[in-house]
């Protein structure tokens, strides 16, 4: 436990292991209060963590890749080749 004094301004530093670190300030009652390490999600991928069946499809989709269980790509040379060979009729 450390004691610490507020500045006329209210604020307490928290010590270095708070440093750069975003936190939560919980009032729990009039003497005390509660600081938790946080982190932070972009409000546009809050959505997959709100739909379970997306997340475990990623989660499944990044397990396969450390386990090298990839799948062969395209192969875009033939696809350039047929597309080549498709008469342009914008003449």
């Amino acid at each position: 436990m450390t004691t610490k004094t507020a500045d006329s301004k209210g604020r307490v530093t928290l010590g270095e292991r708070f440093a750069n670190r975003t936190v939560i300030i919980e009032d729990i009652d009039e003497t005390e209060v509660r600081v938790t390490l946080a982190r932070v999600i972009p409000e546009r991928e809050a959505w997959l963590y709100e739909n379970d069946k997306a997340l475990t499809s990623v989660r499944r989709g990044l397990e396969q890749a450390r386990a090298g269980q990839t799948v062969k790509g395209p192969n875009l040379k033939a696809a350039a080749k047929l597309a080549d060979s498709i008469p342009d009729d914008a003449d």
